[in-house]
């Protein structure tokens, strides 16, 4: 399908949007300031419809993760409703994976550490959690390669096994 502008204007103004937080109007402005008239309602199409192929090209751009995660969840209001956020990000701040989940238990977690471990190719030989119930402290355990595990929960999930085979590893 094509479009009435160069794919650089196009690019531009989507991006422009998304980088400076700047309304539909004031890009209709600057794009008229150098001789492009475009309606808001263009950009606005332009914005909705190019900036997911935006965020797919940047993605490759990201650093490979690190080995070295920090994991914390918290609760949301989503449409009204709580829900809890676990969260992965690795030592550079960039963010392994995000789980909404409506239970914040045992369960979850496993869930959140198997996807996150499963999407990467990246293990880490380190992970820090906070101290919530859901990730009971016990000592540092060290699994057949070397990597620490700070939680109960996420060495069961590792290592596929349940609470209970925990406490007796």
């Amino acid at each position: 399908m094509g479009f009435r502008f160069p794919s650089e204007v196009i690019v531009v103004a989507v991006r422009w949007y998304l980088r400076f937080n700047l309304s539909y109007r004031d890009l209709e402005e600057l794009l008229l300031e150098r001789g492009i008239e475009v309606d808001h309602v263009t950009v606005y199409r332009w914005v909705q419809r190019f900036t997911p192929l935006l965020a797919d090209a940047a993605r490759f751009c990201r650093h490979a993760p690190g080995d070295r995660w920090f994991c914390d969840e918290t609760y949301v209001k989503v449409h009204g409703v709580w829900r809890y956020v676990y969260r992965a990000i690795d030592q550079h701040g960039q963010v392994i994976d995000v789980l909404v989940s409506v239970r914040r238990n045992a369960d979850a977690a496993r869930q959140f550490f198997r996807r996150a471990l499963g999407m990467l190719k990246v293990t880490p030989s380190e992970v820090v959690t906070d101290a919530a119930a859901v990730y009971p402290v016990v000592q540092l355990r060290h699994d057949t390669e070397g990597r620490r595990w700070g939680d109960r929960a996420l060495y069961a999930a590792v290592c596929d096994r349940s609470d209970a085979d925990v406490g007796t590893a």
